[in-house]
């Protein structure tokens, strides 16, 4: 494509979104530069199909952390979206969008701010309502009508039900909308799907923009480097399929929306980033910014499991008969355990202090889940695996260059329950949904527990062991370019995401966000992609009558290149 306008560096969540808002519009020209490969694939388009390849798939990347010392050494994977969607082209479809004080928090963070923009929960309240076709609810938190499709589960297996049943029996309140008043209970969460098709950023900003000029996707091109000339971004450096490097220069900005592990890596490459660190690779100083890669932020997760006294779940649901079966009856019927993400409900709580904000997050899987981790220490049986997760962790954790080769991937040490308060809230969650599991109907469907390796009766030693070996990535990396004060010497960008000391340069994915959301953070990532289009048509002073007009030359679409 010549005559750009913009280049997005990333098509994840939140590249699809903000390529696609300026395209339709701004009436601008946007180069999608996305590393992976298509998102045309049965398994990624239904609902669970996901988890047939997730301990091993192209359409993932698996970065591998540092040896972490406070986990005895442990070695675990983070893996990333390698694909057009990114993370909403892989993950369990979960919509959550965190809860209003994740914002308000954010906001007073950059009040200190020249840049002013308003990043308060009534500021955001509009793109999260905006993006949204809710299949049930349409009231002052949710929209309807907008691209992305978010639906109830399509199947809910008994095994579900009973951890709905035996977390209200103890004490949990029955909660029907995550998104709504209160985040504390337990229920079901929605999903990004409808009628048993995957709603991924790709399907829901990209795809309708196939045939328009205004967009090219080149898919299996590695961005190497943003070019900085005289302060400013004017273009990137990537290489294709074939190995071929290209130069491709914009006339307006570069959006970087590689996700919270590269995008730090690729402003480090650029010459962006802690100057002594640079130094050692030997690549020149365009701008000495000590927080790129710095403040990384995951949520980490632990898992309780136990076997099942009678069929239930979706074990072995995927092979043999039962697949052929359950295949037969999606297609005859767009019903069964086909239209289900694999993860049906979940519970947010605070097991200290109940009237408080939650500090865990809970996801119940109806199978005994084996990863890496577990697969040695469990057997592949009917069970049930809940994960309790820590909402808003304190430790922090880094990004840092292996070397000054594109083609290396990042150092990366999340330091996961690293701070005492993390591992303290994590202890808390497990000996809560331990009491769970001792409740009706549960107790009466399960064979007790079998990891934590103690069961339901462990000691808090041995609940801290546990969750030193088995924890791992919830899959939300955060914070490793992170907006800021102007005083804050550690901020990257200012409050409307453009990076500090270049010019025509701005970060809208997750490596953005000051702090993580309480909860999943894809559609967070999405309404960062929605922001930062509002905010590149307002800083080229065009007001919201403009970019319709300017976005009027789409109806003359004939064709765009996706390639």
């Amino acid at each position: 494509m010549s005559d750009v306008d913009h280049i997005v560096v990333g098509g994840g969540a939140a590249g699809c979104v903000v390529a696609a808002r300026l395209v339709r519009e701004q009436g601008a020209r946007v180069l999608l530069l996305e590393a992976g490969s298509s998102h045309h694939h049965p398994l990624l388009d239904m609902p669970p199909g996901i988890f047939k390849m997730i301990n091993g798939s192209k359409f993932m990347r698996y970065h591998q952390t540092e040896p972490q010392a406070h986990l005895g050494g442990r070695v675990h994977d983070i893996p990333q979206g390698h694909v057009l969607g990114g993370g909403t082209s892989v993950n369990a479809q979960v919509y959550m969008r965190g809860r209003p004080e994740d914002y308000d928090d954010w906001d007073r963070r950059l009040a200190g701010n020249a840049a002013r923009a308003d990043w308060s929960w009534q500021g955001v309240l509009e793109h999260f309502r905006r993006m949204e076709d809710n299949d049930r609810l349409v009231n002052e938190h949710h929209g309807r009508g907008g691209p992305l499709k978010v639906s109830d589960p399509g199947h809910v297996d008994v095994a579900s039900r009973w951890f709905i049943q035996a977390a209200q029996a103890a004490g949990l309140p029955y909660n029907g909308d995550f998104n709504g008043e209160r985040q504390t209970g337990v229920g079901f969460y929605q999903f990004m799907n409808r009628a048993g098709k995957r709603c991924s950023a790709a399907y829901a900003y990209v795809e309708p923009l196939r045939e328009h000029p205004g967009l090219e996707v080149a898919l299996d091109c590695e961005v190497q480097q943003v070019l900085v000339e005289d302060g400013r971004a004017v273009g990137v450096e990537y290489r294709d399929r074939k190995g071929k490097v290209h130069r491709v220069r914009a006339q307006g900005e570069v959006i970087l929306a590689a996700g919270a592990l590269v995008t730090p890596k690729l402003l480090m490459l650029s010459g962006i980033g802690p100057a002594e660190q640079l130094a050692q690779h030997d690549i020149a100083v365009k701008a000495d910014l000590p927080g790129v890669g710095q403040n990384l932020i995951d949520h980490p997760e632990v898992p309780i499991t136990a076997y099942a006294r009678t069929p239930c779940g979706y074990y072995r649901q995927g092979v043999g008969w039962r697949m052929l079966a359950n295949g037969l009856q999606f297609k005859l019927f767009g019903s069964g355990p086909v239209t289900s993400a694999g993860v049906e409900a979940g519970a947010f709580i605070n097991p200290v202090d109940p009237q408080a904000a939650p500090t865990i997050q809970a996801f119940c899987v109806p199978i005994v889940y084996l990863d890496r981790d577990t697969r040695d220490a469990l057997k592949d049986d009917y069970g049930l695996t809940v994960t309790t997760v820590v909402v808003k962790p304190k430790a922090r954790g880094s990004v840092c260059l292996r070397s000054a080769d594109p083609g290396d991937m990042p150092r990366v040490s999340p330091n996961l329950l690293g701070h005492p308060d993390d591992m303290q809230a994590m202890v808390e969650g497990q000996k809560f949904f331990l009491r769970a599991f001792e409740q009706s109907p549960l107790k009466e469907n399960l064979h007790g527990v079998a990891l934590p390796f103690a069961g339901s009766g462990a000691s808090d030693d041995e609940l801290l062991e546990h969750c030193r070996r088995f924890v791992k990535t919830n899959y939300h990396p955060a914070g490793t370019a992170a907006m800021g004060a102007d005083d804050d010497p550690m901020a990257v960008l200012d409050a409307r995401l453009r990076v500090r000391g270049v010019r025509g340069l701005r970060v809208c994915d997750m490596s953005a966000v000051p702090d993580i959301p309480a909860g999943n953070t894809t559609a967070p990532a999405m309404m960062l992609g929605s922001r930062c289009a509002d905010f590149i048509g307002e800083d080229a002073g065009l007001g919201q009558d403009a970019r319709r007009d300017a976005a009027a030359p789409e109806a003359k679409a004939t064709g765009a290149a996706m390639h």
